[in-house]
């Protein structure tokens, strides 16, 4: 989500007023009746500066998308990275100023067409200080916005059309390369609040269907009964994106975890996620042990046996993930 450039309040104020003083030199040239002259330029000086501070407010607002109308995964995003309750009290606050600006020019403009020509400058003075309390009452609210849109660059663009694999699993155990595997492309990082080195996001187009792969590393890794509230914030979110997961044993234990515990985490995302899961089991070419990994591998439906790193049995997980809908619509794969 790319939000609008915010000004300081000063930059607000700055621009109205000379915008203002503009407006009131160009109507100088205009042929006035003498008396009402004074009266007529004040007025001028009041009206824009009012309606070029409201428009510039308004455009944030309208070029903020509406939180409430966002996909929930963005909905959780926006939650976890800035604060979603703090971000619709910052928006108000400015909802609230044009309110009061609107008022303001409505005010002084029939006061000044009133007054004698002599009171005319003191009114605009007057209402001047009047906007720029208004606008300086607001500057908490602009700031958090100047933050949010730093914290909100780099949201992740998620393709809510594809076919969504989530990859799951201990650190190590070869999440990351085969996310390269099957894309056969560097993908895209991005920063993800609900992670300390970000995800990972690759794409794969398999007759004609589009295939989006979420590794996100530091995230999925720990016991369910061990994360904060930030992780499971985000266990949530990615249920909204996920079709299916990939979860990935390191069959060797070079990845020091396991097999044991890699089990548990597994039987753990099940029980959280009401999401398909396949299981891989990874690094094959180095698990020596075979009598003591078959003891895992028959406790999971349909493993498949693959080593990300030299390529075998990821031609078989495209097809696999290929057996699965698009998009929201989650779907067991065919028998």
């Amino acid at each position: 989500m790319i939000l609008p450039t915010i000004p300081t309040p000063d930059e607000l104020l700055d621009k109205g007023f000379r915008r203002a003083k503009k407006a009131a030199n160009l109507a100088r040239t205009t042929k006035i009746p003498r008396y009402k002259k004074a009266k007529v330029l004040e007025e001028t000086r009041v009206k824009t500066a009012c309606q070029v501070i409201r428009d510039r407010i308004q455009m944030i607002l309208d070029r903020t998308p509406n939180i409430e109308e966002l996909p929930e995964f963005y909905q959780d995003y926006i939650d976890v990275a800035v604060g979603v309750d703090d971000m619709k009290q910052a928006l108000g606050g400015l909802n609230w100023s044009i309110g009061i600006i609107t008022q303001l020019e409505k005010d002084y403009a029939s006061r000044i067409r009133r007054s004698p020509p002599e009171k005319a400058s003191a009114l605009r003075s007057q209402a001047y200080g009047r906007i720029a309390s208004v606008v300086n009452k607001i500057e908490k609210d602009l700031d958090f916005l100047d933050f949010a849109k730093a914290n909100l660059r780099n949201m992740p663009t998620v393709d809510f059309d594809a076919t969504t694999v989530v990859i799951a699993g201990f650190p190590n155990v070869g999440k990351s390369t085969l996310l390269r595997q099957i894309t056969s492309a560097e993908p895209e990082v991005a920063n993800y609040p609900f992670t300390t080195k970000g995800i990972q996001i690759g794409h794969l187009k398999r007759r004609w269907k589009s295939i989006q792969i979420i590794d996100t590393p530091g995230l999925l890794d720990r016991p369910i009964l061990d994360m904060n509230d930030i992780e499971l914030k985000a266990m949530v979110a990615l249920e909204h994106l996920a079709n299916v997961i990939l979860f990935i044993f390191d069959a060797s234990e070079t990845c020091g975890y396991p097999l044991e515990s890699q089990f548990n985490l597994y039987e753990e995302v099940k029980r959280i996620f009401k999401t398909p899961v396949i299981c891989l089991f990874n690094k094959m070419d180095l698990a020596d042990n075979v009598k003591y990994l078959e003891k895992y591998i028959s406790k999971v439906e349909q493993p498949m046996m693959v080593s990300a790193s030299q390529g075998m049995g990821v031609p078989e997980i495209i097809e696999r993930l290929e057996e699965f809908g698009d998009g929201k619509e989650k779907i067991r794969p065919k028998s």
